[in-house]
């Protein structure tokens, strides 16, 4: 059922009155996903312009995780929150501090500590959807999205549930990831990649390959300045909390047979494709076979859900429980992400197919 209701006074803790803050019982109305809910989770509003959102939500700690484990994301709407802070507000409302962005794929600037623009990517293309850094050894739990300027047109963060991916994928396909896992292969510098001193933030390449050697990369120097490694890793999960089986990698957004027919045209003139920035294959090396890519992408479609952008809105997103990306767009637009939680590859179990 959807609930368009008030959260009663019973739900609610008492927070500290200030001149700002309204009376608990209507704090925020919660709009649960249903028939006539645009969103598959949960949509909070301000019950009231006044509404100190970070008061209310770390008040209400418990709540938003619980919501956000079931659901895998909240949409927090009509607040008014200060540009500059409202991701870091967030998450340390509830419960986290951002976390350095390392080892990332795209180009997007640091805006303040650890708070980061969104993917800097021509606004004409779409961004498949994924998980944030599930190709590496260390991913957030958490990530959340802050809307400055929607775009004039479309620029919408899709959204997908990654356990509803992981069972409309055909189990023959599932078994064969799960005995074959996926192959990462990232090449930087070169004047294709991004290069290596930004993904790893460093122009110490003895740092760099200590890290590598710490993550349990294979990695090679090609020159000084180009840089190849090499990660294996389950394409599929079980959430660490939950327990769920989570479709979560990379394996279509850095395949090359996923970029548009152009742009996978001209890198594959400069560059045979295990020398592309990135690339995924088997763990064998051999290639992940187009209609694969294709009948996975499908599994995606199925599920995505749009979040169309208003000024102020915050988007709290499980990291494992939902992958996102973005449709393409028109006109100036502007959206911070922070990142929280970190989880080690290491502390998370294959799931069976």
């Amino acid at each position: 059922m959807t609930d368009h209701g008030s959260i009663g006074t019973s739900q609610i803790r008492p927070i500290p009155r200030r001149a700002h803050v309204v009376n608990a019982a209507n704090l925020v109305n919660v709009e649960m996903p249903g028939a006539s809910s645009a969103f598959a989770f949960p949509v909070i509003h301000a019950g009231d312009v006044a509404v100190d959102l970070f008061e209310w939500a770390a008040a209400e700690r418990r709540l938003i995780a619980a919501h956000v484990l079931r659901f895998g994301a909240i949409l927090l709407r009509g607040f008014r929150v200060e540009a500059t802070d409202g991701v870091r507000r967030l998450l340390a409302a509830t419960g986290g501090e951002p976390m350095p962005y390392v080892e990332r794929s795209t180009p997007r600037r640091e805006v303040a500590d650890k708070i980061y623009t969104s993917t800097e990517y021509p606004a004409d293309q779409r961004i498949l959807p994924h998980n944030e850094n599930s190709y590496a050894h260390i991913w957030p739990q958490r990530i959340a999205f802050h809307c400055i300027t929607p775009a004039g047109q479309g620029g919408a963060t899709t959204v997908v549930d990654c356990r509803r991916v992981f069972a409309s994928i055909d189990p023959a396909v599932r078994r064969h990831f799960g005995e074959r896992r996926v192959l990462y292969v990232r090449n930087f510098g070169g004047g294709l990649g991004l290069p290596w001193q930004e993904v790893f933030g460093t122009t110490s390449r003895s740092a760099v390959a200590e890290f590598c050697r710490a993550a349990e990369y294979e990695f090679e120097w090609l020159s000084a300045d180009r840089l190849r490694t090499r990660r294996v890793a389950p394409a599929m999960v079980l959430h660490p909390r939950t327990g769920e089986a989570v479709w979560f990698n990379h394996a279509v957004l850095f395949n090359v047979t996923a970029l548009p027919a152009e742009i996978r045209s001209a890198l594959l003139a400069q560059r045979d494709e295990e020398a592309l920035p990135n690339n995924t294959f088997f763990e064998d090396g051999a290639a992940i076979a187009p209609d694969v890519i294709e009948h996975i992408e499908r599994a995606y479609d199925a599920h995505t859900a749009s979040v169309h952008w208003q000024a102020g809105d915050l988007l709290l997103l499980d990291n494992m429980l939902m992958a996102h990306g973005r449709a393409p767009y028109s006109g100036p637009r502007r959206i911070l992400v922070g990142m929280s939680d970190p989880i080690a590859a290491t502390a998370v179990t294959a799931a069976p197919p």
